[in-house]
């Protein structure tokens, strides 16, 4: 096996595991069954498209995909942090309640 069949099996392995990851935080965030359960696979969702894409840049050898990269974790961070302040105010709200 040569250096280059054997980076190939693993760039293909490493994106069947990224698909498989992102599949199993969609089961997460479809599930819950608490809205913490859900900003965390929907974080996890991100990383592992994050990963795929980076992947997908070393298999391919356009370092344009790079760019897709930053631009997905620049902006992957909005929906986590938007959900963690939307459950923050619902505990809060549940706290007053009491």
């Amino acid at each position: 096996m040569t250096a280059a069949t054997f980076l190939e099996l693993c760039l293909r392995a490493g994106m069947a595991l990224m698909v498989l990851a992102v599949l199993l935080g969609l089961v997460r965030l479809w599930k819950g069954p608490s809205l913490g359960d859900r900003v965390v696979a929907l974080d996890m969702m991100s990383v592992a498209v994050i990963g795929f894409c980076a992947l997908f840049a070393l298999q391919s050898g356009v370092q344009a995909y790079l760019d897709i990269v930053v631009a997905v974790a620049l902006v992957s961070f909005v929906p986590v942090v938007a959900l963690a302040r939307y459950a923050e105010r619902l505990a809060r709200r549940e706290g007053a309640d009491d």
